[in-house]
């Protein structure tokens, strides 16, 4: 997938990788999308529950060796 940022979070745990994610999309334009790389388990559900509550579009994850990718648009 394509995006404009990158944010790792990889050894974070909650609520850390929520935290970055939240500073990380304020710094950005609204359609701009950031990927962020996370090895919390609970960032599963923390980042889609998160993309909800502030109305950011959650557009994918994708799970690979232990490493979470989430891919989030700025609204």
């Amino acid at each position: 997938m394509n995006f404009d940022q990158s944010l790792d979070c990889k050894g974070l745990s909650c609520p850390m990788p929520i935290i970055k994610l939240s500073k990380a999309i304020k710094g950005m334009e609204a359609g701009q999308v950031l990927e962020m790389i996370g090895t919390d388990p609970g960032s599963k559900t923390d980042v889609p529950a998160w993309c909800e509550k502030t109305g950011n579009e959650f557009l994918s994850m994708e799970e690979l060796d232990g490493e979470t990718k989430f891919y989030i648009k700025k609204k």
